[in-house]
């Protein structure tokens, strides 16, 4: 059993937290790949095949890092795969035209984002109880969305400056490298001492996922859909609408972050499943808004909010729910699989979303979007109806029969 305590030094997790932000900063860059590409004569299509080539490498990383963290320990496996990240930024940046030479680096940056990824919550649920751990996945997920989200922008003041975009990628790098280092120091206070059971099986997937953590798990899969089009893709939606992208990146990371500073801790003593219901309410509406309603910056940038609240906030309820509704010593697996149902989406829905504006255009992408956040939404209806239909419906207890010394016929 993992050993936890109550409390966790502020100025350790403040220093985790800016570990987390710089290597989040790589991932945020991907999203200028789209216009990067491009510039070298590609285009969606070919931006969203050097994405997904991430998915496949974090399979491995989620698979594997487990054994890793077991061997190394978490925060030194995420220090040494980090630099795996400065590898895929200095490659982005470096490699001319299109070719298998992105889709390498792509790879690189599925590995080192995906035992990052998955092993900083493992990290923060050893170090804190579980009553604890929605508030610091939140302070977590908050940074890390507040690296990938600053990654756009400096492309934007890359622009800005007359410099090459290639800038923003070589930025990225340096940032990673000062992640890693601090994750490599700060590896021997973030390590309880404790028999790590991060590895993930086939008995621990099928407890997971006969559990109600799949619903989570699930749930993920399809914010990360949408997150991803909609983020992998911004630069081509702004240039169709002659808007100006770090609009969309402003406004996010900016309801990001506020989110989690003003409102995190009052959602999170909340029912969590009335308030995945109302913040994926939120994420639809934001969808639906990107697809018939932006018509300018204003509103080009309250969609933009929307989503940060609604996508922001619930990832970081579903993340504690997948915690805590996971069966007993299953919680690390579930948080893994938690981490691979992401990437399905995050990673593997660009290549979809870059086939269906090459071939279909903007408009077809956004309606496949709303679609899938419909989807996300109704669980969270489903689930509260099920709660309530259980609540008046209670199973009733089975009834002991007792010896009356006679061999009933």
């Amino acid at each position: 059993m993992s050993h936890v305590t109550s409390k966790v030094s502020g100025k350790l997790f403040g220093l985790f937290c800016l570990a987390s932000y710089l290597l989040s900063l790589s991932y945020g860059t991907t999203f200028l790949l789209a216009l990067l590409i491009g510039a070298r004569g590609g285009n969606e299509h070919d931006a969203g095949t050097v994405i997904s080539a991430a998915m496949l490498s974090t399979f491995v990383a989620v698979l594997g890092c487990g054994h890793l963290a077991d061997l190394l320990g978490a925060a030194r496996s995420i220090g040494v795969f980090a630099l795996l990240l400065v590898a895929a930024s200095l490659g982005f940046a470096m490699t001319s035209g299109f070719g298998y030479g992105l889709l390498f680096f792509g790879l690189l940056l599925g590995l080192g984002w995906g035992v990052f990824y998955t092993l900083g919550p493992i990290i923060v649920a050893n170090l804190v109880v579980p009553a604890q751990r929605a508030k610091y996945f939140a302070l977590l997920s908050g940074s890390m969305m507040s690296g990938i989200g600053s990654g756009p922008l400096f492309g934007r003041a890359a622009s800005a400056l007359d410099l090459p975009l290639a800038s923003a990628f070589y930025l990225a790098a340096l940032a990673s490298f000062v992640g890693a280092l601090l994750f490599w120091r700060l590896a021997p206070r973030l390590t309880p001492s404790q028999t790590t059971t991060a590895k993930i099986t086939w008995r621990a997937t099928t407890q997971v996922f006969s559990s109600q953590a799949l619903l989570p798990i699930i749930m993920v899969g399809l914010g990360g859909c949408v997150f991803g089009g909609l983020s992998s893709f911004q630069t081509s939606y702004a240039a169709v609408r002659a808007l100006d992208y770090s609009w969309f990146f402003v406004g996010f990371m900016g309801a990001a972050i506020s989110s989690r500073m003003l409102i995190a801790g009052y959602v999170i003593k909340r029912d969590p499943l009335r308030a995945s219901c109302l913040l994926s309410g939120v994420m639809l509406a934001s969808v639906m808004l990107f697809a018939f309603g932006v018509n300018g910056g204003l509103s080009y940038l309250l969609a933009a909010v929307m989503l940060g609240v609604g996508y922001g906030l619930t990832y970081s309820v579903i993340n504690g729910l997948a915690a805590n509704e996971a069966p007993d010593g299953t919680t690390s697996q579930a948080l893994l699989l938690f981490s691979l149902a992401y990437f399905i989406g995050v990673f593997g829905f660009p290549l979809l979303a870059g086939k269906l504006i090459v071939e279909q255009g903007m408009a077809s992408l956004l309606l496949t979007l709303l679609g899938v956040a419909l989807a996300n939404w109704l669980i969270t209806i489903g689930r509260l109806l099920w709660r309530r239909f259980t609540a008046k419906n209670p199973r009733p207890r089975p009834t002991v029969r007792r010896s009356s010394g006679t061999n009933p016929s």
